[in-house]
């Protein structure tokens, strides 16, 4: 039976206390990790699929480099992010989402968090983070993209590593959006130049190593979620 509107109003303050509960669990588990990575990716990828593999390669090597994985624990590339980072003795996070047709947690989560709300668990992704990169994805992963961009665009996020893996499949998004919203002012030229495309997983790891050992070690909490 649908909730009647009146029902939902009466239930819905109480919502605050479900929610309260995700972040302090989640904050209490994720605020020791140390410097750590989020890698963002379609839950559809294949493990015979080149972006699987080349994801299990780069995470491996960043908890190689004693760096957190963080994914949102599901299949396709979280798990291969995941597998990366477990098969190389690393932390292994996953922060899974609770739907009606996906998703279980992968088997190579080490610290396993589940979540009701995507904000929250969109937040844990981000807080407690100095780089990203997002493979190959869906809606959900263009959504973390421009959440992401938009933190570090307006300064609510130092200028973290955000890599595009996969010049095939982020060129026509970049191409559309130089003329778009470049040339109609929508955004600032330079905006352009927060995201950087890469191809290989040893370039990708290079980056992000190369700014934790300058600029990602003292690092406080992000200032949009301080």
């Amino acid at each position: 039976m649908t909730n009647q509107p009146d029902q939902f109003t009466r239930e819905d303050p109480w919502r605050i206390f479900r929610i309260m509960a995700e972040f302090v669990e989640s904050f209490d588990k994720l605020s020791n990790i140390g410097p750590a990575v989020t890698i963002f990716g379609s839950a559809r990828t294949k493990p015979s699929d080149k972006y699987y593999k080349a994801t299990v390669k780069l995470a491996a090597k960043l908890a190689r480099h004693n760096l957190a994985v963080l994914t949102g624990g599901g299949p396709g590339i979280m798990e291969a992010a995941n597998k990366g980072a477990f098969n190389a003795g690393g932390k292994s996070i996953g922060l899974n989402i609770e739907l009606p047709c996906e998703q279980s947690s992968n088997p190579y989560v080490n610290l396993p968090i589940n979540f009701h709300y995507f904000f929250s668990r969109k937040v844990c992704l981000v807080k407690y983070s100095s780089a990203f990169v997002f493979m190959p994805g869906g809606f959900g992963t263009l959504d973390e993209l421009f959440e992401v961009i938009t933190l570090v665009q307006t300064g609510k996020l130092p200028r973290f590593p955000l890599i595009l893996f996969g010049t095939q499949y982020w060129k026509g998004l970049r191409s559309w959006m130089k003329p778009t919203l470049g040339s109609g002012k929508f955004i600032s030229p330079e905006d352009l130049d927060l995201v950087t495309l890469v191809d290989d997983a040893d370039a990708a790891a290079e980056i992000i190593i190369n700014y934790m050992k300058q600029d990602g070690a003292s690092r406080e909490i992000p200032m949009a979620y301080a």
